[in-house]
C-alpha cells in the first residue's frame, strides 16, 4: 500500500516509517515482524527458528551476555543499519573540498537554498527531520484522487485533522538511485518529482534550466560507493 522507504542512512531519521510511528530502529523492526504483509511472525517463532542455529548462537553468546534475546536480535539488526551510511561528492564539499562538486551543481546547491527547498530539507540526512503536509500550498491529494489510507498519513495515528497527509519529509541521499519518488510511488522520475514539489509544496513553478541545476546538486548527494557506473 505505500512506497518502502531506503535503509540507507535511516539511521539518521529522527522517526521511521513515513508515517513517523517509529521513534527507533529497534521499534521500527517489532513492528515489521508483525505485519501480515511483510514478515508476517512473531517472536517466539523467530526464537525458535535462529536458536537452531549452533554457529549463530555461539556468536550471540560472545556478543551478548543474555545471548539470544529479543532485545538482542533488535539491537543487532538496529546496529547493522546505523552502519549503512553513505558519505557523498556533497558532504566532501562541506568539509571544505571545494573541487569537490562541479559548478553547476553549486549553482544547483545555491537554487535549492533560494527556492526555499531547504525549509524541509535540511539536516545530516537532507531530510528526515520533520513532518510536513504533502500538499502544503496546492492541493495534491484533490488533483490525483483516489485517496488511500496510507494517504493520510500521520492521521491514521493521532485522529487529528491537522496531521491528515502530513508525512515524514524523507531523506534526499541518494534521491537519484531511489525512484519512483514519494510514498505512493506516483513520480517515476527525479524530474517529475522536482516538479510536483515546486508545485505542490512551494506553489511556485521554475523554469526548466533551474530545475536541471537543481538536480544535477542532488546527483552529489549519492553515496560515491553507490555510484552507478554506465
Amino acid at each position: 500500500p505505500i512506497n518502502a522507504p531506503t535503509v540507507f542512512n535511516s539511521g539518521l531519521n529522527f522517526r521511521q516509517f513515513w508515517d513517523g510511528r517509529s521513534a527507533t530502529l529497534e521499534d521500527q523492526i517489532d513492528k515489521v515482524i508483525h505485519n501480515a504483509m511483510e514478515m508476517a511472525t512473531t517472536w517466539p517463532e523467530i526464537m525458535a527458528k535462529l536458536a537452531a542455529d549452533a554457529a549463530l548462537m555461539q556468536q550471540f553468546k560472545a556478543t551478548y551476555p543474555d545471548g539470544l534475546q529479543k532485545k538482542n536480535i533488535q539491537d543487532a539488526i538496529a546496529v547493522y543499519e546505523r552502519s549503512l551510511l553513505t558519505p557523498s561528492r556533497f558532504d566532501r564539499y562541506l568539509l571544505g573540498d571545494v573541487k569537490a562538486i562541479s559548478t553547476e551543481e553549486k549553482q544547483g546547491y545555491q537554487l535549492f537554498k533560494d527556492y526555499g527547498c531547504v525549509a524541509c530539507h535540511q539536516g545530516a540526512n537532507v531530510g528526515g527531520n520533520m513532518f510536513q503536509k504533502f500538499g502544503a500550498l496546492n492541493d495534491y491529494f484533490g488533483k490525483r484522487g483516489n485517496v488511500t489510507a496510507a494517504d493520510l498519513g500521520r492521521f491514521n495515528l493521532t485522529q487529528q485533522e491537522e496531521d491528515r497527509h502530513v508525512f515524514k519529509v524523507p531523506s534526499l541521499r541518494n534521491v537519484a538511485l531511489t525512484a519512483p519518488y514519494f510514498h505512493d510511488g506516483s513520480a517515476q522520475t527525479l524530474a517529475q518529482a522536482v516538479d510536483v514539489m515546486f508545485r505542490h509544496q512551494l506553489g511556485r513553478i521554475a523554469p526548466d534550466a533551474d530545475k536541471q541545476l537543481i538536480m544535477k546538486f542532488l546527483g552529489t548527494l549519492t553515496g560515491e560507493t553507490l555510484e552507478v557506473k554506465p
